[in-house]
């Protein structure tokens, strides 16, 4: 079987699960957290950098990949992974979020969306068998579906339309994918409704997918909304498949949202903040920048690995970014990715040993969250 995802161990207290989802390009531990490649590339980061993080598997973009260098070059390049040189799985997201981030330069019909490119003003047609066409050149182990994401807060009416349109998209395109080594993961939409999200699992659920994702959410509402959807929204998905919480988060998020339910987790955040001098760390948030560190011959966190923590200071760090060095976005952006992966392995462990709640309350105390 080229797709297979196996529970090891569910967690008696929380919903929480450890798993493993096989691919042609490897396994992935669940659960796990996937940089963000949106261009081909994680920024600032070589894959070498990349694979040294503990990551499994990372994320590319159909939106941008299409329209640059175009998916028809990336396949004469042998595909995602051949262009890349990334050797493990990818997943790829379908142009969906720039349904919800290019707004203003979009029109959306039953048909597909049209968008009015970001490079040249170009018009792209981005139909729901497009996005798979594209993503099939890409040749990534997971092709997302393409979905319709709203901004919230949004009115009920257009929350409802954009979730029954996003399941029409999802019917769409299993039918028009033709690779046996993609899987495809439909998209959950419904807003902070709990009765159109339910509704929303249940049909995508009724479907042949080999996972399944959490979407729009992340966009505007409260953690606190994030975490009461997802908690109504993950015991409708299917016990045997994976489930993916899209664009989220802070670490205390992927944890919060592990104890919900959710396997595999993706967002810009630890790659973003680095590049902007903020770490995030066993003592809580640093920002590299602040005097203080000036003349702190202190790693940026002790109990990190990474070549960031283990060969230079605070005060090297901190004087990278002062004098504008691209190294000093790097290393911060390599220590963030080695953090996740860390907090991840450990969720991991506290799922199998029977001890995840224990294991949260001690991050929190670290972090400094009540």
């Amino acid at each position: 079987m080229t797709f297979r995802f196996q529970l090891h161990h569910t967690d008696t207290a929380t919903g929480a699960r450890r798993g493993t989802f096989t691919t042609p390009h490897g396994p992935v531990e669940t659960p796990g957290f996937m940089p963000v490649g949106t261009q081909g590339t994680v920024k600032g980061l070589t894959i070498d950098h990349v694979a040294s993080t503990g990551a499994h598997m990372i994320l590319g973009n159909t939106y941008h990949l299409g329209l640059r260098p175009g998916h028809e070059t990336v396949r004469a390049l042998g595909g995602l992974h051949a262009m890349s040189g990334w050797e493990g799985p990818i997943l790829t997201d379908s142009g969906g979020f720039q349904v919800f981030s290019l707004k203003g330069i979009n029109k959306i019909s039953e048909h597909s969306v049209v968008f009015r490119s970001h490079i040249d003003g170009a018009l792209i047609d981005l139909t729901p068998e497009h996005s798979i066409e594209i993503q099939e050149s890409l040749g990534s182990d997971v092709a997302m579906v393409l979905d319709h994401v709203v901004a919230l807060p949004a009115e009920r009416d257009d929350v409802q339309q954009a979730m029954e349109r996003s399941i029409r998209w999802a019917k769409r395109c299993l039918e028009y994918a033709s690779r046996d080594d993609q899987a495809k993961f439909a998209i959950v939409q419904g807003g902070l409704d709990v009765d159109l999200r339910v509704q929303c699992a249940r049909d995508l659920a009724s479907m042949n997918f080999e996972g399944y994702a959490v979407g729009g959410l992340s966009v505007g509402e409260t953690p606190d909304e994030m975490y009461r959807i997802t908690a109504a929204t993950t015991p409708e998905l299917p016990a045997d498949k994976p489930r993916y919480l899209m664009g989220v988060g802070r670490p205390i998020d992927l944890l919060e949202s592990i104890v919900r339910g959710i396997d595999l987790f993706d967002c810009v955040m630890p790659t973003r903040n680095g590049r902007n001098g903020f770490a995030f760390t066993d003592s809580g948030p640093i920002k590299i920048r602040n005097a203080k560190h000036k003349t702190d011959t202190s790693p940026l966190d002790a109990s990190c690995d990474c070549l960031a923590c283990t060969r230079h200071s605070r005060g090297y760090l901190r004087h990278l970014f002062i004098a504008g060095e691209m190294l000093g976005p790097t290393l911060l952006s390599l220590h963030n990715l080695t953090y996740y992966q860390k907090v991840m392995r450990g969720a991991r462990e506290a799922i199998r040993a029977g001890t995840l709640v224990e294991y949260i309350a001690t991050k929190k105390n670290q972090w400094g969250i009540t």
